[in-house]
């Protein structure tokens, strides 16, 4: 092969890469309403191992690949933050998008490190430092201080040029053509990042020239095919080319109203195309949407955003729908919300399903079908409130565990169920329970009311039990034996807060028609909370 032939084939496969130091922390304080602040010591750990530091962390001595507990004996004050890649991605999603424009072909490699072909860009602004400068200025023009570039013979090497670069000197660090090699001969071997970089270790084999001079064969006759990958690595001729991403389809749809829209039903109008545009625009990518962001935006700049959630998947007259009930709940009146005119609305997918999922069925609709059918047309008539269907949630009371929740929203809203409460009530649940607990008495032999006392223990035996049903009925007023009865069990909330604080004590009791009652006793006041029917 000539040296022309392979100088032109080296400069093909230049590659450039951007990389943006401690993402993990850089993403944490862009991400979300209420974002870290980066002067502070931040850790990211995943594994109980620091994954990336902030500045102010690393002049306490938190450095990468420490325990949790080291870290926090290096800094008591140290803010740790469990590792999030589906925060990282997301908040480098624009970042690549603002490369894009300017670049198309970018290869995402990991979320604070992307490369593209050099070639291209080389030739559209006159030069690789010319272009390294450009792509770094608009990632530094979305808010990022530090961003370094590398540009060299293949991507692991432009890598490795880009971290070896300083923030202020020395950002955009090109390696010439050809030199690759040379480069790398004096980097660890640690920077390889392979199980083998422990061996090589243990053989004294310490740079990257030190493996490259292992030669080919020994690395393949011991490793295998990844012992000819690494010796490509070290001697500068990386055999992995640069891959571009697919950017995902444009999948949103915004509507500006010029003049603002006063009243909900002129935007709701001015929805009705868009909104079919944007689910045919899913469609043709066989999607459906399943969570809907919609975005209001007042003529004045003020924000209203929320994700609607649908049982099934949203038609166009959901969204239109959706969009009127946010419109209601927001109040154009001014009471809350926007203050002023509709200006801009914008529907983003946030969450998608095969529509392959949900397609009708071919020998007609069966009975949740034709639930779902009826109940999202009496919801669209009256309202996203109209329609309210049961769930159970967190708690340790009956009554507040029992939650009504407008169809199609996600479960789980209110107080989690898997969370563990203290004092909660084991299964099985009573089948009645009391929206409000039935005042009732418990009497001793002698017919003097039964009491807990400050040690958790009953002062008399339970032996009667009066005001079970209608307060003025005569079953309120005669007296049932007890048969059985168990307990009591504590139940304790917020102690910490002396307003807000309860003590209570749960007994279940067994009365001689063979009913199982759920008492509750709380400061000498007997309520009963469920029966066992």
């Amino acid at each position: 092969m000539s040296e022309d032939l392979r100088t032109a084939r080296s400069v093909a496969s230049r590659s450039l890469v951007l990389w943006l130091p401690d993402w993990p922390i850089v993403a944490l304080t862009r991400d979300g309403d209420d974002p870290l602040d980066p002067a502070a010591p931040i850790a990211v750990l995943a594994k109980n191992t620091v994954l990336a530091s902030s500045a102010a962390a690393r002049d306490e001595g938190v450095r990468r690949g420490l325990r949790r507990r080291d870290a926090q004996a290096r800094c008591p004050h140290l803010i740790v933050v469990e590792a999030d890649p589906v925060r990282d991605h997301r908040a480098f999603a624009p970042l690549i998008a603002a490369v894009e424009d300017l670049a198309p072909a970018v290869q995402l490699i990991q979320p604070g490190l992307c490369a593209l072909h050099a070639k291209g860009p080389a030739r559209y602004y006159g030069g690789e430092a010319a272009a390294a400068t450009v792509l770094a200025g608009v990632v530094a023009g979305l808010g990022i201080d530090d961003v370094r570039v590398g540009v060299a013979d293949g991507t692991f090497t432009a890598e490795q040029a880009a971290r070896a670069g300083t923030r202020q000197s020395d950002p955009v660090r090109i390696v010439p053509t050809g030199h690759a090699a040379d480069f790398l001969a004096p980097l660890p071997v640690a920077v390889l990042d392979d199980e083998a970089v422990n061996l090589f270790g243990r053989l004294g084999v310490q740079t990257l020239g030190q493996v490259a001079a292992l030669g080919e064969d020994r690395l393949t006759e011991r490793f295998g095919v990844r012992g000819a990958r690494l010796h490509a690595l070290a001697s500068g001729r990386d055999p992995r080319p640069v891959t571009a991403r697919t950017p995902p389809p444009e999948l949103h749809r915004e509507v500006a109203f010029e003049p603002p829209a006063a009243l909900s039903d002129q935007v709701a109008f001015g929805l009705r195309v868009p909104a079919e545009e944007f689910t045919a625009r899913l469609g043709a990518h066989d999607l459906v949407c399943t969570e809907l962001r919609v975005v209001l935006t007042g003529e004045h700049g003020e924000r209203s955003d929320r994700v609607w959630l649908h049982p099934g998947a949203f038609d166009a007259a959901a969204v239109v729908d959706r969009v009127r009930w946010q419109l209601a709940e927001q109040g154009l009146s001014g009471q809350a919300g926007l203050r002023s005119g509709v200006a801009h609305v914008r529907l983003e997918p946030a969450g998608v399903d095969a529509a392959a999922l949900h397609t009708a069925r071919l020998f007609g609709a069966g009975p949740e079908e034709r639930v779902h059918h009826a109940l999202s047309r009496v919801q669209a008539m009256l309202g996203h409130q109209g329609v309210l269907v049961p769930e159970i949630g967190g708690g340790r009371w009956l009554a507040e565990r029992q939650r009504l929740v407008p169809w199609g929203d996600r479960a789980g809203a209110g107080a989690p169920l898997d969370r563990p409460w203290p004092g909660s009530l084991p299964g099985p649940m009573p089948a009645t329970v009391f929206a409000t607990g039935m005042p009732i008495a418990v009497l001793d032999g002698e017919g003097d009311m039964v009491a807990v006392d400050d040690r958790g223990e009953v002062t008399a035996e339970p032996m009667w039990i009066t005001g079970l049903g209608a307060p003025d009925s005569s079953a309120a007023r005669r007296r049932r034996g007890i048969r059985s009865w168990a307990g009591p069990w504590p139940v304790m909330e917020r102690t910490w807060d002396a307003e807000r604080a309860r003590r209570a004590h749960r007994f279940q009791v067994v009365d001689e028609a063979e009913s199982a009652w759920l008492l509750v006793c709380e400061e000498g006041v007997w309520l009963a909370e469920g029966v066992y029917d």
